[in-house]
């Protein structure tokens, strides 16, 4: 039965990670305001979320504001397309849709830069600084993900097997087995025979000191059918176990600690040695120097998502329509975000610090989500804008190089049917997410 105090903490959850998302989307933005401005772009909209404005206030020349739908933000700069060509005059007509969008972001381009602010136009700016300026929101996102990570590991800490035995299996079942019981009959495993017991604490194997659980690890699946000989710690006392590990058939694990699938999606498993102990867990805290490379280990498993984001769309609404347990390393919305903040914060029998450090660990790597994501080149994305720039800064260096005519701003209001293209696309997205997230969310914590 839920608690009303369960309830309340699955709340204070969910506006905490919607609070920091917010935080997060609004430091994205300054991101991008404080460059545009320093550079002299004049910067008309700092807006929160899209949809109609809650509320709003004018600085000077900026209208800063929330809007009602909290699903990310923007700047308006004016000048944001260059006219069809450099210095020429702008299309009064064109044929055909995408024609039309095209048109039409040059003709919004155009009014939004009143008179004696030409200059001041986005498009107007140097190619570093308009790269500057695109990379500001991501490069805010990264450095949030920093601050939270090095609270989280630096403060907090983060769990690592010991080498203290947490358990000893009584007998050997494959990895395929449907059982995780034993029953009489079944093999003894090689560490019950050997007398190991939980608890005990393992400071070497044949005569070479052990200080990390991988290498216990990395003896025992490299060793099997050789007699190893295992010092334990027991009581404050050290005594010697010979133990032989099996030959076992265990699944492939990944860096991230699943389980790894061939072509059809089937386990893959291998024979290695097994003696059929499990180590317990501490936390600790980390130095500063774990700090990036955690963050690395995020990005690059973000990364591999979005490469792979036909698959993993797919995989969604095969599980959601298909009444399938949801892949807990799969896509997720803002929706599903707030449901795992929740029970995160509900959690029986969690300390609060545990909880704090799983809510900062949920923002922070909401924060290199969003950083990753930004970064995709494709409009109307922050990465769509940078690669524009770049492609114009290399068209412009080559003519240099080849004593050409400077060709002038690349044309990137041509790219607005991929930008609508890619619009659609992310509001599908959005709503299968949302939808899969309410009626088949990702569980967890059981």
């Amino acid at each position: 039965m839920v608690s009303g105090v369960d309830v309340v903490l699955y709340l204070l959850g969910i506006v905490a990670v919607l609070i920091g998302l917010a935080l997060s989307i609004g430091l994205h933005e300054i991101g991008h305001l404080v460059p545009a401005k320093l550079f002299g772009v004049k910067v008309t909209q700092y807006m929160i979320g899209f949809g109609p404005t809650l509320w709003s206030r004018r600085r000077g020349e900026t209208e800063y504001g929330v809007k009602a739908i909290p699903l990310g933000g923007y700047i308006s700069m004016i000048g944001m397309f260059p006219p069809a060509r450099a210095g020429g005059a702008m299309r009064e007509a064109s044929t055909g849709f995408f024609s039309s969008l095209a048109q039409d972001a040059r003709v919004a381009s155009a009014d939004s830069i009143g008179s004696g602010e030409r200059d001041r136009a986005f498009y107007r700016l140097p190619v570093y600084k308009r790269i500057i300026i695109m990379l500001g929101g991501p490069f805010m996102n990264l450095l949030i993900a920093i601050v939270l990570f090095a609270i989280l590991l630096m403060g907090f800490g983060a769990a690592q097997f010991t080498t203290t035995l947490a358990s000893v299996s009584q007998c050997v079942l494959p990895a395929t087995s449907d059982r995780q019981v034993c029953e009489p009959g079944d093999p003894q495993s090689p560490g019950a025979a050997a007398g190991l017991l939980p608890g005990d604490r393992i400071v070497a194997i044949d005569g070479e000191p052990i200080t990390e659980w991988d290498e216990i690890a990395g003896v025992i699946r490299d060793a099997p059918d050789d007699v190893l000989v295992f010092e334990v710690e027991r009581d404050g006392v050290t005594q010697s176990l010979p133990v032989t590990p099996l030959l076992s058939e265990r699944y492939v694990i990944d860096d991230v600690g699943q389980i790894v699938e061939d072509a059809s999606g089937e386990p893959v498993t291998r024979n290695v040695g097994f003696i059929g102990i499990g180590p317990t867990q501490t936390v600790v805290q980390q130095p500063a120097s774990a700090v990036l490379p955690h963050i690395w280990e995020n990005i690059t498993r973000v990364g591999g998502i979005i490469l792979t984001l036909p698959q993993q769309l797919f995989a969604v609404a095969q599980s959601t329509f298909g009444g399938e347990e949801r892949d807990p390393n799969g896509l997720i919305s803002v929706v599903g975000v707030g449901r795992v903040a929740g029970e995160i914060a509900s959690l029986d029998q969690v300390p609060l610090d545990a909880k704090v450090s799983g809510l900062i660990g949920v923002l922070g790597s909401l924060n290199v989500a969003l950083f990753v994501f930004n970064l995709i080149p494709l409009m109307p994305l922050d990465g769509g804008h940078v690669a524009g720039a770049l492609w114009e800064g290399l068209k412009r260096t080559v003519a240099r190089l080849f004593g050409r005519r400077d060709p002038g701003p690349v044309d990137t209001a041509k790219l607005m049917p991929v930008t609508f293209a890619v619009v659609i696309l992310l509001g599908g997205m959005s709503a299968l997410l949302i939808y899969s997230d309410l009626v088949n969310p990702i569980r967890f914590f059981g």
